[in-house]
């Protein structure tokens, strides 16, 4: 009985975590509920923490960054980060 018992908490928590993973929460004010990411590429602090996100874009894909600040960084690598929303939005997808 203890397999039993183990074996649904891990389905349970399984279940929890993918449904967490899968929803993100509401999107930050003026980030469209269709993008695919909740952070900044460039810092890694969660959009809308410091302020109203900002939108870059490159290569045809908007990027929503946390702040002005990480504008500077993003135009060092912009494909690289534009490869990071590129790869969520497919990830999305799925």
């Amino acid at each position: 009985m203890k397999n039993t018992n183990i074996k649904s908490l891990v389905a349970a928590l399984a279940a929890a975590f993918l449904t967490t993973a899968a929803f993100a929460g509401p999107a930050p004010a003026g980030v469209p509920k269709d993008y695919p990411l909740t952070k900044c590429v460039v810092s890694d602090e969660k959009l809308g923490e410091h302020g109203k996100p900002v939108k870059v874009t490159s290569e045809g894909t908007d990027v929503w960054l946390c702040c002005k600040g990480c504008i500077k960084d993003f135009n060092k690598e912009p494909a690289k980060f534009v490869k990071v929303v590129k790869d969520a939005q497919a990830k999305a997808k799925k």
